[in-house]
C-alpha cells in the first residue's frame, strides 16, 4: 500500500471544500457582491437628454446625388459628423497602423506587427509585397458589439436630405422628428461605449417620470426600455412629455404630481442605492428642492442638467452623469448610521450644490451659483470630497415629505352668499399617491418702486394680487403667494394691504428678499405673513406648495376685509406652523 494513500480522503475533502469556496466566491451569480442599483428619472425639457439634429451625411448626399451639406456658417461641409448607430450585420474593416495618434509612429519600435498589409488596389495580404503597401489591423465589427459612430445615411420620404429636425422650415410638430430621448437608457449605452465604465459601478433602471420625449404612436410592452408594464399608449406633447424649442410645451402641476409619485415609489421600494433626475437647466433648481422636501428616502438623490446637447463637442451632461453615479456608490453622503446627510443635491461641472441653494446663474457650463449668501457649495468631485454638511431638514427628515401629507386638507372657496367658505380638498388616492389635482397654485409677485401705487395704502391698488385672490376663490382652493420684495422683503403699503387681505382669505403669503438673496428674514409673529428665511422666491414657492399640502389653507375670515380678533389669532396660529417649516427646511 502506498504510504500516502491514507492521506487521500483528507486531501479530497480539502479539495472539495476549496472547490465549493471557489464557486461561492468566484463562480456564476453567487460569487461577486451584488452591484448597487440606481434609479434614473427623466424629467422635462432636459438638454442633458437632447441631441443635435441628425442631418443627412455627406456620404449619403454623394450616394444619392443630393445637394451638399451646408454648415452653420454657410459653408459646404467636407467632413461628416458621426452618429452612434447599430450594425445590421458583421463587417470586416482595416485600420491603418499608427493612425490613432500622431506620435504612435515616433515609438514604432515598441509596437507589435500589424495583422497584414493592403496594396494600392485594396487587396489584403499577411505579408508586405511592395513598399507602397499599407500596414493595417484587421477588425471584425459585429452587431452585438453595440453602437458604432457612423455617417447618418437617412433621407426624407421624398428622397430629399434632412437638413434639420423638420421636413421643411416652419413645419408642424407632426412633420418633425424629436431630438429628445424618451428615457435615459440610450444615453447610458452611448457613454458606456465612450469609456464611462458605469456598468462596473452599478446597474440602472430607467423611469419616465416627466420625460422630454414621447412615443406619439405608442410602444409595445416588449420594446420598452423603461420600468413599467404593458403597452405605452400614444402620447401627446404637453400632456405625456415636455420639450422645448419650436414645439415647446410646459410641464403641468399634474405632471409634477405624477413625477413625485414615480420618484417616491421607486425610492421607497428599498431597491435603489440612490436616484438621479435629469431636467432642463433653467428649472432643475425648482425640481431639486421639491424632491428634497417631498421624497421620503434615506438614500441620495442627485440632479443633473446640461448646457450642451448631445452631439456637440464636449457635452457637459455626460461628465455630470458619471460624477453622479460615482457619488452615489461612494460613502461621502453617509452619516454615522449610513443615511443621507446631505439631502438632494445637484452635481454640475464637478461641483456639489445643495438643492436648497443651487440656482442657474448663467447659460453656460459652470454657470450655477448658490443663493442665500451662506453656503450652498458642498464639495467637489475631483477628488470626491464633502466639505460642508447642511443644517436643514430634508428627504426622510422633512416635515413636508410625501408620506406625511394627509389624504385631504382644508381649502378655501368663494361663498356665493359673500365671503369665503372652507371646503375639503382631496390630495391622495386610496394607494397613497398624489392626485393630479393635488399640487397647489402658488404664484410669484415681485415688488418694485417708482410706481403709481406707491402712495396708496389700499389693497385695491394691487390689482395683480387681487386677481390672484379671485382666481384662488374661483377654483384654486389651495393657493399661495411668494412675494419677492426689496431687501428684508419690504413692499409698498398697498401691496402689504393686499397680502394681508390674501392671508385673511385663506391664502398664505411668504415674503423673501430680492435676488440674489443674501441674509435672513427674521420671523414676525405680529404680522400675517411667513418670512422666507434666505430663500429665493423660486425656492420659497416650492416650500409653500409643500406646506399647503401638509397643513392646508389658512383659516379664512368670514369677511376678509374685516377679520375679527379671534379670526386673526387663528390665522397667526396656522402661519406659525408654516413658519416653523420655513425656519428649518
Amino acid at each position: 500500500m502506498n504510504p500516502d494513500e491514507h492521506k487521500m480522503p483528507t486531501l479530497l475533502c480539502i479539495a472539495a471544500m476549496l472547490s465549493v469556496f471557489s464557486l461561492d466566491a468566484y463562480g456564476a451569480e453567487a460569487q461577486a457582491p451584488a452591484k448597487p442599483k440606481i434609479a434614473i428619472f427623466s424629467g422635462p425639457t432636459a438638454t442633458i437628454q437632447n441631441n443635435e439634429p441628425f442631418v443627412t451625411s455627406i456620404k449619403a448626399r454623394e450616394k444619392y446625388g443630393l445637394p451638399g451639406l451646408i454648415d452653420a456658417h454657410g459653408h459646404e461641409a467636407n467632413v461628416d459628423v458621426l452618429r452612434p448607430q447599430r450594425l445590421a450585420a458583421p463587417v470586416k474593416v482595416y485600420v491603418e497602423q499608427f493612425s490613432a495618434h500622431p506620435l504612435e509612429r515616433d515609438v514604432a519600435e515598441l509596437y507589435g506587427p500589424p495583422d497584414g498589409y493592403l496594396d494600392t488596389s485594396g487587396a489584403f495580404s499577411k505579408e508586405r509585397r511592395s513598399p507602397e503597401d499599407k500596414a493595417v489591423y484587421e477588425v471584425e465589427l459585429k452587431p452585438e458589439d453595440g453602437l458604432y459612430p457612423l455617417p447618418y445615411m437617412a433621407r426624407q420620404v421624398d428622397g430629399s436630405a434632412w437638413d434639420s429636425n423638420a421636413t421643411k422650415p416652419g413645419a408642424p410638430f407632426a412633420k418633425s422628428r424629436q431630438t429628445f430621448y424618451p428615457d435615459a437608457s440610450r444615453i447610458f449605452e452611448e457613454i458606456e461605449r465612450e469609456g464611462a465604465n458605469l456598468q462596473a459601478l452599478a446597474s440602472f433602471d430607467f423611469y419616465r417620470a416627466a420625460p422630454s420625449g414621447g412615443y406619439t404612436k405608442g410602444l409595445k410592452a416588449a420594446q420598452r426600455t423603461d420600468v413599467g408594464s404593458g403597452d405605452i399608449a400614444p402620447e401627446k406633447p404637453g400632456v405625456d412629455f415636455f420639450q422645448y424649442g419650436a414645439y415647446g410645451t410646459s410641464p403641468t402641476r399634474a405632471a409634477l404630481a405624477k413625477a413625485t409619485n414615480v420618484v417616491q415609489s421607486a425610492m421607497g421600494s428599498g431597491d435603489y442605492a440612490g436616484g438621479i433626475w435629469f431636467e432642463g437647466s433653467p428649472n432643475i433648481e425648482d425640481s431639486a428642492y421639491w424632491m428634497n422636501l417631498l421624497i421620503d428616502t434615506p438614500q441620495p438623490l442627485v440632479f443633473n442638467a446640461a448646457q450642451r446637447t448631445r452631439g456637440k463637442i464636449s457635452p457637459d451632461g455626460d461628465a455630470n452623469i458619471i460624477n453622479s453615479v460615482e457619488y452615489i456608490v461612494s460613502d461621502v453622503w453617509k452619516d454615522a448610521q449610513g443615511h443621507n446627510q446631505l439631502g438632494a443635491i445637484a452635481i454640475q461641472d464637478d461641483v456639489l450644490y445643495t438643492a436648497r441653494e443651487v440656482t442657474k446663474g448663467d447659460a453656460r457650463p459652470g454657470g450655477y451659483v448658490p443663493t442665500g449668501g451662506f453656503g450652498g457649495y458642498l464639495g467637489d468631485t475631483d477628488p470626491l470630497t464633502v466639505a460642508y454638511v447642511p443644517n436643514r431638514l430634508h428627504t426622510y427628515r422633512s416635515e413636508v415629505r410625501s408620506t406625511l401629507i394627509p389624504a385631504k386638507v382644508k381649502g378655501i372657496q368663494r361663498n356665493p352668499r359673500g365671503g369665503v367658505k372652507v371646503i375639503d380638498v382631496a390630495l391622495k388616492n386610496a394607494k397613497g399617491e398624489l392626485l393630479p389635482t393635488a399640487i397647489p397654485n402658488v404664484v410669484i409677485v415681485k415688488g418694485s418702486r417708482w410706481s403709481i401705487v406707491d402712495e396708496s395704502r389700499k389693497a385695491d391698488a394691487a390689482v395683480d394680487v387681487l386677481a390672484q385672490i379671485d382666481q384662488a376663490l374661483d377654483g384654486e382652493p389651495l393657493s399661495g403667494i411668494a412675494a419677492e420684495g426689496n431687501q428684508g422683503g419690504s413692499f409698498v403699503p398697498a401691496y402689504d394691504a393686499a397680502f394681508a387681505l390674501a392671508a385673511a382669505s385663506g391664502i398664505p403669503v411668504v415674503k423673501v428678499s430680492r435676488g440674489p438673496t443674501i441674509g435672513y428674514l427674521a420671523s414676525n409673529p405680529d404680522n400675517l405673513f411667513i418670512e422666507g428665511s434666505n430663500l429665493s422666491s423660486t425656492k420659497a414657492r416650492m416650500l409653500l406648495m409643500a406646506c399647503l399640502m401638509r397643513f392646508g389653507a389658512l383659516p379664512a375670515a368670514a369677511d376678509p376685509y374685516k377679520p375679527t380678533e379671534a379670526e386673526l389669532k387663528a390665522i397667526k396660529a396656522r402661519i406659525a406652523e408654516y413658519q416653523r417649516v420655513f425656519d428649518t427646511h
